[in-house]
């Protein structure tokens, strides 16, 4: 029902992967952030179901799945 895409910035915050969209913009200009094995830098960039979301933190990669199922997504 149109639930099928979030972009990378407010999944970054609802995966709880950062605690602020400041956080969000600041990893991703930065090059940390992945998107199925590509660095992304678009904050907007649409992701979907089944895409996997990578950050490089000092203690290693953390890797997320999006899933947008209503439980985890507040709209």
């Amino acid at each position: 029902m149109g639930n099928d895409m979030i972009r990378l910035g407010q999944f970054l915050k609802f995966a709880n992967l950062v605690e602020t969209g400041g956080q969000a913009r600041e990893l991703i200009t930065t090059g940390v952030v992945s998107v199925n094995g590509e660095v992304e830098r678009r904050r907007g960039r649409q992701l979907h179901p089944g895409d996997t979301v990578t950050i490089e933190t000092d203690a290693g990669p953390v890797t997320e799945e999006v899933n947008l199922d209503p439980i985890d997504v507040p709209w």
